[in-house]
């Protein structure tokens, strides 16, 4: 049996049906809500549209039990049957049984060879393209044995039912597809849809484990709901989706749901952890929970499919099984802290001896750098310390428990414990630094999306007044909120030139060289010379080696600067001696901040391999935390823009954009809208470029953003409007950028606005001194060791040749900027120079066949029809899979043909 991939960016129909095209039938397996009905009548609109005859069936759970009923539902869908008036007697009089007694089961039954070979007959007959089996594991034994007759018969079948066991037996051996789950970008889009904001994607898509049913389901009630959930606030789950997750599991053995249960309530369970806990073998239970698509092994760990299965079963559980199995899974465990949280869940003791154990637990999931749980286990310490009758020690205990929990929570990202600890302590707590500690980590939480709490803000500044470091802390954060939320970094600086001036009085000088960090990346950003000297005050401040809040301390600022400076290997080395500091600290922000870092320094750099496995893991951490997404899809926009493949890059600056602007985050909106202007510039869209990065100009104008080099928009605008017709205003664009870049020394900026000028001097027919210009600016990239700016200036250099009939000039411009691209692993910008390199040889337009196949439509029709797999074909060509799919829609469109023995066919009659 062929096992196929489930998982292609290109789009799941486009890699079954290349399957099925293939190979002629495939299965279609996954649980229910999976997406198996609509991957189905995607294929079958696809070969309605190319012209095929489809015949789909859909027996249900009752026609199992009667037999030939599938064959009576084909019979029917097919209409008259006027080939029947001649098949042969007995098979004439078997399809006539079959009608008869599905209307009347007393009537006797058919001869069942009789039934297949009529069944050959009428569907050679009606020659259908493509039959489609949906529910396939419904079909009655019968009529699934008279289905045997669809292999030899020139048809494509594709069927669907929840696994392979449980498929007709004609279809063993199939190709098997599994529809993947979704992702939580696609979980993005269908929230874009409804207007609802993209950081519920994370949580949304955990909750339904990308199941599409339960997704929409999940979706459709918070669309439904009276307000739009806060991004801050815990996911609601409506009823439909409860009641769809108990009908699941009430169809379950006791003992399997006993089984999971415990799985429920362990935090990475194995088959070995719930046999230690049950003290029994589990694998029947295991198998059977997997079979109903409950559960899924993941690397030796077992998890639910979705979130919401754990949930309920939870929350349907009585208190006595979940501390019975909370009791079973302190024995089964063997990490200390794990044992601790079951211990303390399996109680509802007040109990001194088990707090202080807890507390003990917490410092040690904190030392590991597991700060979510370090909260969890501090909020459980703080519960079950004991009560205080005259605020003695035992109440200070309790309230540093609730504190510790909201810092830990706050640098998790975890807002919903933050909030929760934080209620308590101020409900609590008399001490000033213990509620402002408690409503700074509900900030921290936050991370971008700091827009709708100004009402903490206002709370922490009332209890901070009097508290020179207590006020540092928070001028601090409402210099972050100035700066990302407000855009406007003056009077974010005057916020963080204050904090650091309070924390230098309050005796703060970890504080203080934070502010001081925060001062001169503002003092950066409006292009002051001072920013240097400040960041120099901030290193020279006395602080722990390994501070908490790495994102904001002065050695991550130097190195940010040296990225911005094109000091690319010294920002590299920087980035990944910090990468085990940010893991070993717990903060997420902290791990993602240096993670995008990487991603973007290892893009510039030409290390495009690399950037993009970063740019993956800061999603994968962003969705699990469900932290603010737009700086995420940013760093993936940008690594995918050129390692990746643009159209991937444009869905993710779309996506970046939009969650920006829900959060009000001024900063990575530019970033988002920068890289999705760039994408259109190149790939030939130069008037939505120059809108969209018109939109960047205004919003850095706005918020008085004087250094090009922090984000190179300035060339990439100049050049679309160069294109677009407005060369007046690009040369306006390149002057006053032009000298702002050279007053700061910003050089590969200046090379940015050299190569938009070369640009408008060829539009202006000075080819040849713009032909010089662009060969000196990619020799300034490559001294600045920036090979894809390089590559890119040699892109426009051929088009600059071209214009002069110089095509051996431009060829060699596309030869050499192609080895750079493909030495960099830079797989968009190589797919862009391999066409541009198929048009010169095509004689420098696209010249079409007799048949209306361009030059590189015909290469790719003859070796497909050689008999080589899309793969194969992709390889052979050097373009991408996805490539050699858009390219063979067009081909089949254009010849007329719906297969590729009917292209080989035609091929084969060419003169």
């Amino acid at each position: 049996m062929v096992r196929v991939g489930t998982r292609d960016e290109g789009g799941r129909a486009d890699l079954a049906g290349a399957v099925l095209e293939r190979e002629g039938t495939l299965l279609v397996t996954g649980p229910p809500g999976s997406g198996k009905s609509t991957l189905l009548a995607a294929l079958a609109d696809r070969a309605t549209a190319r012209g095929g005859s489809v015949l789909r069936l859909c027996p249900q759970p009752p026609d199992r039990d009667v037999p030939f009923a599938v064959v009576a539902e084909l019979l029917r869908t097919l209409g008259g049957l006027p080939c029947t008036e001649r098949l042969p007697v007995p098979q004439r009089q078997a399809v006539d049984r079959v009608l008869r007694r599905h209307e009347a089961p007393s009537q006797d039954g058919p001869d069942p060879l009789a039934v297949r070979l009529a069944l050959g007959e009428i569907l050679a007959a009606a020659a259908p393209t493509l039959i489609v089996l949906d529910n396939a594991h419904c079909a009655d034994p019968a009529g699934a044995g008279a289905l045997a007759c669809l292999p030899s018969l020139p048809v494509a079948v594709v069927a669907a039912c929840p696994d392979a066991e449980g498929s007709p037996e004609f279809l063993a051996g199939a190709p098997q597809f599994t529809p993947a789950p979704l992702a939580v970008d696609e979980v993005a889009a269908l929230l874009a849809v409804r207007d609802l904001p993209a950081r519920l994607a994370g949580r949304v898509h955990r909750a339904g484990g990308g199941n599409p049913r339960i997704t929409l389901d999940i979706v459709h009630a918070l669309a439904a709901l009276p307000a739009t959930p806060h991004t801050l606030d815990e996911l609601p789950l409506p009823a439909r989706v409860r009641t769809m997750a108990r009908q699941r599991l009430d169809v379950l053995p006791p003992q399997t749901r006993h089984v999971l249960l415990s799985a429920a309530l362990a935090d990475r369970p194995t088959p070995a952890l719930l046999r230690r806990s049950t003290g029994r073998d589990v694998e029947d239970e295991i198998r059977t929970a997997t079979q109903a698509g409950l559960l899924r092994a993941d690397g030796g760990e077992l998890r639910f499919t979705a979130e919401v299965f754990a949930a309920q079963l939870r929350d349907d559980s009585s208190w006595a099984d979940r501390s019975a199995a909370h009791r079973s899974l302190t024995g089964a465990v063997t990490d200390p802290v794990a044992a601790a949280f079951h211990r303390a869940l399996a109680t509802d003791d007040i109990d001194a001896g088990l707090a202080a154990d807890l507390e003990g637990a917490a410092r040690t999931a904190r030392a590991r750098g597991d700060r979510s749980r370090a909260a969890e286990l501090s909020l459980l310490a703080a519960r079950r310390t004991p009560p205080a009758p005259h605020g003695d020690a035992q109440q200070a205990d309790a309230v540093r428990r609730f504190v510790a929990a909201a810092v830990d929570a706050g640098r998790a990202g975890r807002v919903d414990l933050a909030r929760r600890a934080a209620d308590e302590v101020l409900g609590h707590a008399t001490d000033a630094a213990e509620r402002v500690r408690s409503l700074l980590a509900i900030l921290d939480a936050a991370g971008q999306a700091l827009d709708d709490l100004d009402e903490v803000f206002a709370r922490a500044t009332g209890e901070a007044a009097g508290d020179p470091a207590l006020l540092a802390a928070v001028e601090l954060r409402l210099a972050w909120k100035a700066n990302l939320c407000d855009g406007d970094p003056v009077r974010a600086r005057a916020a963080a030139a204050r904090a650091a001036a309070l924390a230098g009085r309050g005796g703060d000088p970890r504080l203080a060289a934070m502010a001081l960090t925060m001062q001169a990346r503002l003092e950066r950003i409006l292009g002051d010379p001072g920013a240097e000297a400040t960041l120099e005050r901030a290193l020279a401040a006395p602080v722990p080696p390994e501070p908490d809040g790495l994102r904001n301390q002065p050695r991550y600022l130097r190195i940010r600067h040296d990225l911005f400076d094109d000091r690319l290997d010294r920002a590299r080395d920087g980035l990944l001696a910090l990468l085990p500091v940010a893991e070993r600290s717990g903060e997420t922000e902290d791990l993602v901040e240096v993670l995008r870092s990487l991603a973007e320094t290892e893009t510039r750099a030409g290390r495009c391999a690399p950037a993009l496995r970063y740019a993956d893991r800061v999603l994968r951490i962003t969705a699990e935390a469900g932290i603010s997404p737009g700086p995420s899809w940013y760093s993936a926009a940008f690594a995918e823009a050129a390692g990746g493949s643009f159209e991937r890059a444009r869905a993710y600056a779309v996506r970046g954009a939009r969650a920006s602007e829900e959060e009000h985050d001024q900063v990575f909106l530019s970033r988002n809208l920068h890289v999705l202007g760039l994408v259109q510039l190149v790939t030939g869209s130069a008037a939505d470029a120059v809108e969209n990065l018109r939109r960047v100009r205004a919003a850095e104008t706005a918020q008085q953003v004087a250094d090009p080099s922090l984000l190179r928009w300035p060339g990439d605008l100049a050049e679309a409007l160069a294109l677009a017709g407005n060369g007046p205003q690009a040369e306006e664009l390149i002057g006053q950028y032009g000298s702002v870049a050279r007053e700061l020394g910003r050089s590969s900026a200046l090379g940015g606005l050299d190569r938009a000028r070369a640009v408008l001097l060829t539009l202006r027919g000075e080819s040849e001194p713009a032909a010089v210009l662009l060969g000196e600016t990619a020799a300034r990239f490559e001294g600045l060791g920036l090979p894809l700016e390089q590559g890119r200036c040699l892109w426009l250099l051929s088009r600059t040749r071209l214009r002069q009939r110089r095509r051996a000039a431009a060829r060699q411009a596309l030869a050499d900027a192609l080895e750079l691209f493909d030495g960099a692993a830079a797989h968009a910008w190589s797919e862009l120079v391999r066409e541009a390199l198929d048009r010169l040889d095509a004689g420098g337009v696209v010249r079409a066949s007799a048949d209306g196949l361009t030059t590189a439509e015909e290469q790719l029709a003859g070796v497909v029809a050689e008999g080589a797999s899309n793969r194969e074909a992709a390889a052979r060509l050097h373009l991408s899979v996805k490539t050699v799919e858009t390219m063979l829609t067009r081909i089949y469109r254009k010849l007329g043909v719906q297969s590729r023995a009917q292209l080989a066919a035609t091929r084969a009659v060419r003169p």
